[in-house]
């Protein structure tokens, strides 16, 4: 809180993380008698769709991408592509969650190289509340996957990428 209070011009701060929706109906907030048997449609796959993804609450940016698998590599490609959001700041605070992939070896070399203008802060554990990014994703699953069934995983993306795109101030 201090940090962001007090962040000098030349600097900016994002929360990061990755959303993983699954291809699958997410029944919520129903409510039925007891006795009574509540269907919704199925899907009949489970393929994920991975995103991996930041949000500055300040000017609203954002940078979000689709990656086959959220590891250390991807972890990467989003930090670099910050950075590239960026290119008049001094400093970029990023703060994120402690999933193994965002302390990683390969991260840890990449942020070490000279001219990187990324710190990374990590969020205490069992703490979601306090990374911002994690609101977004809730309001995307509220939109989109809530209470709804899509006949096919390519329906299912084009729904999460949709909102996402339609809702945010950007940078694809």
């Amino acid at each position: 809180e201090a940090l962001l209070n007090q962040l000098p011009a030349n600097e900016a701060v994002m929360f990061a993380d990755a959303v993983h929706p699954t291809h699958a109906a997410r029944p919520v907030g129903c409510w039925a008698p007891k006795d009574v048997q509540v269907a919704i449609p199925q899907t009949s796959g489970r393929e994920r769709l991975n995103i991996h993804g930041a949000i500055d609450l300040e000017t609203g940016k954002t940078k979000m991408l689709e990656v086959a698998t959220v590891d250390a590599v991807s972890t990467i490609m989003l930090l670099m592509a910050i950075e590239a959001m960026y290119p008049g700041k001094q400093m970029i605070h990023v703060f994120l969650d402690n999933a193994r992939y965002h302390h990683a070896k390969l991260v840890q070399q990449w942020l070490a190289e000279p001219g990187r203008r990324i710190k990374l802060h990590f969020i205490p554990v069992y703490c979601p509340h306090l990374d911002s990014i994690e609101r977004l994703w809730g309001l995307m699953h509220r939109h989109t996957t809530h209470n709804k069934c899509y006949a096919s995983f390519k329906e299912f993306k084009a729904a999460i990428l949709g909102f996402l795109r339609d809702t945010l101030p950007r940078n694809w």
